[in-house]
């Protein structure tokens, strides 16, 4: 049997409102479901709310939504604080995405949290 988590895209504006939205599907009201993209990137594995043996599916409804607030400028505000906290070692890297997020380039963070699910949760995730 397959378990489905509904996420309401209406009510995601920030990667903030991202991990809050996805940990109360998967784990009810104020479940945790990790706070940082290694964590979710985990969490999708089984075991942490999810089915170990993999079988769920999340339906992302009114994923437009979500695409268009976790776009570039979320990304940017998202950036610019990874960059005050990254190793010394990153932050040209960093410095650069958040370049490309400002001129609306790039990557968005729904396209990372869009990524994880295919890397970690193939075919789980149903965007409507």
């Amino acid at each position: 049997m397959t378990t489905t988590y509904v996420l309401d895209g209406g009510l995601i504006r920030t990667l903030d409102d991202f991990w809050r939205v996805v940990g109360e599907a998967v784990n009810g009201p104020g479940g945790y479901f990790g706070k940082n993209l290694d964590a979710f990137n985990d969490c999708l594995r089984g075991g942490y709310g999810t089915p170990e043996d993999g079988s769920f599916t999340v339906e992302w409804r009114d994923h437009l939504h979500s695409r268009r607030a976790l776009g570039h400028a979320e990304t940017a505000r998202v950036l610019e604080t990874r960059l005050l906290r990254c190793h010394p070692d990153n932050r040209a890297r960093v410095a650069r995405e958040l370049a490309e997020a400002r001129d609306g380039r790039g990557p968005t963070v729904f396209d990372w949290l869009v990524e994880i699910f295919e890397d970690q949760a193939p075919g789980a995730l149903v965007l409507r």
